[in-house]
């Protein structure tokens, strides 16, 4: 799954901006020092807007990210289906998605 993220991140001309870090139990993946992704047991969750998730969620295995048992669903993770995690340039798409949003939730926080 890093690989995959870190492939897409290649593809958008961006593999310097990406790193990872130990969290809740797997790796929490940041681009350009804010959260996009974060890798689990459970798969690949991208966090997105909540514009954004609709059209993810309509993707055949995509659901919303259940962190650990009992838990509710995520707001803000969708768990990736695996066509499109090894689908480098689809992947690319959703993680600029993935920037854009962690950008917009940003500046709204800040009003």
């Amino acid at each position: 799954m890093r690989r995959d993220l870190e492939d897409a991140a290649v593809h958008l001309g961006r593999p310097h901006d990406l790193r990872f870090k130990p969290m809740f139990g797997g790796l929490m993946a940041y681009l350009d020092e804010k959260p996009c992704a974060w890798l689990t047991a459970g798969g690949l969750a991208l966090k997105l807007a909540a514009a954004d998730q609709p059209a993810l969620l309509r993707l055949e295995g995509a659901s919303r990210l259940i962190a650990k048992p009992g838990a509710a669903p995520s707001r803000h993770y969708i768990v990736l289906p695996a066509s499109l995690r090894h689908d480098t340039a689809s992947l690319a798409t959703w993680l600029a998605r993935s920037a854009a949003g962690a950008v917009g939730n940003v500046r709204r926080s800040r009003r």
